[in-house]
């Protein structure tokens, strides 16, 4: 039969979950995150220890379900796998979630030979395989998700992760910065559709803007790198690699049955192709939120405002050390804050030191108001400090917010920074300092400001989206 792609097997209108179960064991799990994200199809619980399941109808296997199945999850045991398989085939299943794990992964013959059999009669009925050894797909604008923790909010980064952790991490900690999935993919052990399918298929999917990628190992590397090429050329793809040391590769060997390469072949690869290498997974959040948030910035030349003291200094060495351009301040921009009658306007530079509080006229929303008006600064980063619990009683997230004048400012790209500090139970305003924290920083991502805990990740991450942005341009011309 003819292989169907991964686009025809998005889209169901009915999911069978085989292996459910009422007691949130292996495949418990499935059923109630597509109640919970308004699965607008039929579910269909399999199981025959149960007559009903979160409230639905359950039937005894797969062939006793009444009318056709697109879409099944799988949580039978690996053995189990084959029937459940051939079952499939009557009922015109497209493609099936292998939750199911145990198989090449675990190093045994047995388990190899069985992973290859599934895949032969998967091919023969003309059936797609997700996984197996994996979370399967969260879709929100189609209610599927494997976890209930997930938001129904579409946004439009595409997620393929061959770790299902890894997967669950990224999209929670994601949403955190305002990024919101088009669709997020766990494949694992990818015996059918692997990494360069979910690559090929996200380059062209409308509902995708940015796509993120961790990856153990490949399948076939000059395929891959062909497609990472060809996707970065219209997106930005942000590649983090796991299995980078001896240990970790053989964590990925256990954890997919992933040859993993060295790391410095993996950069270069990825540099070459025109995507982005993060370093960890911090880093690849920061992109994702910069990418997300951001235009095409193709220039190096930074302002910085909003810090004080040895703290100023610092930021302008993290830029500089991250590769940014930290210009001294312009002439025309001392002139203005001469003009103002700021008494230091000799004295303030690039980064400005908003320490020197000598009037009410020198503030770090001033600052970053005359910086964006200035054509030699590429973006700006406001460093955000931040709510001052001596004005708990009087001052809102928004009075605080604008002292920094970010809508004043934001004809330039701005990257804000909001220090992220441990918690202290024994404060006693500590509770109020991190509502109003967490207050401020939704204020951004409503503003479409993307932000970060430190300078250092703020600027490493602005230097790799010019970066790509840069080479995009290059490769355009």
């Amino acid at each position: 039969m003819s292989r169907r792609s991964l686009e025809e097997i998005l889209h169901p209108k009915s999911i069978a979950v085989v292996g459910a179960s009422d007691s949130g064991g292996r495949g418990g799990g499935f059923v109630v995150p597509l109640l919970q994200l308004g699965f607008d199809g039929e579910i269909y619980p399999v199981n025959p220890r149960y007559s009903e399941i979160s409230g639905l109808t359950a039937y005894p296997s797969l062939k006793q379900i009444p009318g056709s199945v697109d879409y099944v999850i799988s949580a039978v045991p690996a053995a189990a796998v084959p029937a459940m398989l051939e079952d499939a085939s009557q009922k015109g299943v497209k493609g099936i979630h292998l939750f199911t794990a145990r198989f090449s992964e675990t190093g045994r013959p047995e388990a190899a030979r069985l992973e290859q059999e599934i895949l032969r009669t998967a091919r023969t009925h003309g059936i797609r395989i997700i996984g197996p050894n994996c979370m399967g797909l969260y879709y929100p604008s189609e209610g599927i998700s494997w976890s209930d923790d997930f938001p129904k909010k579409s946004g439009f980064a595409g997620l393929a992760s061959q770790s299902g952790n890894v997967a669950g991490e990224v999209v929670q900690t994601a949403v955190s910065r305002g990024v919101y999935f088009s669709k997020a993919i766990s494949y694992g052990n990818a015996i059918d559709l692997n990494e360069c399918d979910y690559l090929e298929y996200f380059a062209q999917d409308p509902e995708t803007k940015i796509i993120l990628m961790y990856v153990e190992g490949v399948k076939d590397g000059r395929r891959f790198f062909n497609s990472l090429r060809q996707a970065a050329s219209c997106k930005p793809v942000v590649v983090l690699k796991g299995g980078r040391g001896r240990a970790g590769a053989r964590a990925a060997a256990s954890h997919t049955a992933s040859l993993a390469g060295a790391v410095e072949l993996w950069e270069t690869l990825v540099s070459q192709a025109g995507a982005v290498f993060a370093e960890d997974l911090g880093e690849l959040i920061d992109l994702a939120a910069s990418f997300y948030f951001l235009p095409p910035i193709t220039g190096r030349r930074v302002g910085v405002a909003g810090g004080a003291g040895g703290a100023s200094v610092l930021a302008a060495d993290q830029c500089e050390k991250a590769g940014l351009d930290v210009i001294p301040l312009p002439v025309e921009l001392r002139e203005e804050l001469k003009d103002r009658g700021v008494a230091v306007w000799d004295w303030i530079g690039n980064p400005a030191d908003i320490s020197i509080r000598v009037d009410e006229n020198f503030t770090a929303g001033y600052m970053l108001e005359i910086m964006s008006r200035c054509p030699q600064f590429d973006f700006l980063i406001p460093i955000v400090r931040g709510p001052d619990r001596r004005n708990r009683k009087g001052a809102s997230v928004d009075t605080h917010l604008e002292e920094y004048r970010l809508h004043e400012s934001s004809r330039k790209p701005l990257l804000a920074v909001v220090a992220d500090r441990e918690r202290d139970p024994t404060e006693s305003d500590e509770a109020w300092r991190w509502q109003q924290t967490g207050l401020m920083k939704a204020k951004l991502v409503a503003s479409n400001i993307p932000f970060y805990p430190t300078i250092g990740r703020a600027a490493r991450a602005a230097n790799k989206l010019i970066d790509y942005y840069q080479k995009r341009s290059q490769y355009q011309h």
